[in-house]
């Protein structure tokens, strides 16, 4: 079994009857659901999940989990996510798969969020492997670029995945990859992004996660948050 499996089998385990489940998006993600429809089919688990993504309201469904519209969500027991990068203060990076719109109103709508990695997503700091992904309005691009740079930010558009032109979210975003000075801590990085008109989201989860599940080598590490 793999570590992404081991983790998702984990955190399955701690979702119980009525819960209302926010279904993450990516590999990680994917395990957890087939585990959630697996309890659910097996073991009578009664559960309705919202999901991050139309894929995964796709697979959700098709594993005959109960799902509901994400406009009609305001609170959630739990969400059950992956990530691109975490520190040790569990700060997150995520939005590689450009659903950081989704994904943060889920986080943040949470009662627990618990977050699924394997051993090479920990990092000293947020943006060690990564640049951080910036969702931004099309027209406030070009100022939006300059406010950026003007806090040591450096980067540009993203490319879609024929190189043919830029990648839109989900919400018909442009993103923006871009990489900041070591020296600006995750919370300052915060900061300045949530001020900086234009931005319609970006990539740095600062205090959401309240459990980092880290599979090791078939073995599953726990980490909360407030304690590391």
């Amino acid at each position: 079994m793999s570590d992404k499996e081991c983790v998702a089998k984990h955190a399955a385990k701690q979702v119980v009857d009525g819960m209302l489940v926010g279904l993450g998006t990516g590999s990680t993600a994917n395990y957890f659901i087939e585990e959630l429809a697996y309890r659910s089919r097996e073991q009578g688990l009664k559960v309705i999940t919202v999901a991050s993504s139309v894929v995964s309201a796709i697979k959700a469904q098709q594993l005959g989990l109960t799902t509901v519209d994400f406009e009609r969500v305001s609170y959630l027991d739990l969400y059950v996510d992956g990530a691109d990068e975490v520190s040790p203060e569990l700060t997150l990076l995520k939005g590689q798969g450009a659903d950081l719109v989704r994904e943060k109103l889920l986080a943040t709508a949470s009662e627990q969020f618990i977050v699924l990695i394997e051993a090479s997503k920990l990092v000293a700091r947020i943006g060690q492997h990564f640049a951080i992904p910036i969702e931004v309005m099309p027209c406030a691009w070009q100022l939006v670029k300059k406010q950026l740079e003007a806090n040591g930010g450096h980067g540009d558009l993203r490319q879609n995945t024929h190189k043919k032109g830029v990648a839109i979210s989900t919400h018909g975003s442009l993103i923006a990859d871009i990489s900041f000075d070591q020296h600006i801590d995750a919370k300052t990085l915060n900061e300045i992004l949530n001020g900086i008109s234009g931005i319609v989201e970006h990539g740095i989860f600062y205090g959401l996660a309240t459990t980092v599940l880290v599979g090791i080598n078939g073995q599953v590490q726990e980490r909360q948050a407030g304690n590391f």
